[in-house]
């Protein structure tokens, strides 16, 4: 690993720090309570090339990998972006761009890739299903050779940006789970065209983030060619590992992120707010609480980055992605609280907006994978037998 700033790391810090100046908490304010999706933020991450980070550069991306990416996402939403410095980025840019470089056909990278790279194409990914829930080798959503084309048939929970994708990968049983030797057996993925009037897409009310929908999919009878197909028939877990990991770096990114922006309001806060003839920050009760978070925070930034760098250089990091997202969250969490109640009553006015990212960092402890499983993971790879 190197900790060298390089200029590309100087570039994308500063991009991301100019780009979150411009879509700051009053924006994301704005749109959390209008319910809209926020299109200008996503181009603007199109024009700064964010959405190409790692896409190669023969499709118009900038080839790089999920050390630059973690930066650039923690780096908006530390800046005043909150959960969608890395929500906008973690599907489309992150999950669905490995897993077309890594395992795409030559046909599937020229028509996909590009269109990634320049924000002209959003993807949804349809993992979680209402019955399997965290176990994802409990999945039901069937799909049936038929000559050159497969027969799609299944319903999906929980899938962000389905109500406004052009395409979406669908993680699906080719064949079912009795059938075969290994439950990571019989696993095969999909690229599906949104547009399929055999699509519905039905969005769930939830808690925060509603600056995007996440939505329940009921896919009936949808019928796709062979070619559709992500990597190998039956083969499908390990493309799926390989777009998880991004997803895990990415939420630890925004576990900081949110944190850290969290953290710094309190800050600044602390040091304008008097009672009792002083600014609120000199009192230990108020700074040491915040400060250890952002300690952890820092610790849990440096994994992050060691998780990144393993993957980017095609290492196994299951248990550095894992750690990195349990202890992010954790110090994330913590440090939102603890700023809440640096700032009083007032912590809990959505004007200053710490109750929002409060709403949105708990999310984190429930997904891409939740921390009870996460740990384990990890206390599986201690020697730990194994719990699930």
């Amino acid at each position: 690993m190197n900790f060298e700033d390089t200029q590309e790391r100087k570039l994308i810090r500063q991009t991301a720090t100019e780009i979150a100046d411009r879509y700051g908490p009053e924006h994301w304010r704005e749109k959390e309570e209008a319910g809209e999706f926020s299109t200008e933020f996503w181009d603007e991450l199109g024009e700064a090339g964010f959405h190409g980070l790692l896409v190669p550069e023969e499709y118009d991306g900038a080839g790089m990998g999920m050390e630059e990416m973690g930066l650039a996402m923690e780096t908006l939403c530390a800046e005043g972006c909150g959960m969608a410095g890395t929500w906008y980025l973690v599907l489309t840019a992150g999950m669905a761009a490995v897993g077309l470089r890594e395992y795409g056909t030559d046909e599937q990278k020229e028509r996909y890739l590009t269109d990634i790279a320049t924000g002209e194409r959003n993807f949804s990914i349809a993992i979680t299903e209402p019955e399997a829930g965290t176990n994802t080798l409990n999945v039901a959503t069937r799909a049936e050779r038929d000559g050159d084309e497969y027969v799609l048939n299944g319903k999906k929970a929980w899938i962000t940006f389905s109500d406004r994708a052009d395409n979406m990968i669908l993680v699906t049983r080719t064949t079912p789970r009795d059938e075969v030797e290994r439950g990571t057996d019989g696993i095969s993925l999909f690229v599906v065209d949104m547009d399929d009037p055999n699509i519905d897409v039905s969005p769930i009310p939830k808690h925060a983030i509603n600056y995007s929908k996440s939505c329940e999919v009921f896919i009936e009878d949808v019928r796709v060619p062979a070619e559709n197909l992500l990597g190998d028939e039956d083969d499908g877990w390990w493309v799926l590992v390989d777009m998880l990991n991004p997803e895990r770096i990415g939420f630890a990114a925004a576990g900081t992120g949110i944190g850290k922006l969290a953290a710094n309001a309190a800050i600044e806060y602390s040091n304008d707010r008097e009672i009792f003839g002083a600014p609120i920050g000199t009192h230990q009760a108020v700074s040491f609480p915040i400060t250890e978070a952002y300690a952890k925070m820092e610790t849990a930034a440096l994994m992050r980055e060691k998780a990144a760098w393993l993957y980017d250089q095609g290492e196994e990091c299951g248990y550095e992605t894992n750690v990195a997202k349990a202890t992010a969250v954790d110090a994330g969490i913590e440090a939102v609280k603890h700023a809440m109640q640096a700032f009083g009553g007032w912590g809990y006015a959505k004007e200053y907006d710490v109750e929002r990212w409060w709403r949105e960092i708990n999310l984190t402890r429930l997904a891409p994978v939740s921390q009870q499983m996460a740990y384990n993971h990890i206390g599986q790879q201690l020697g730990f037998p194994k719990s699930y």
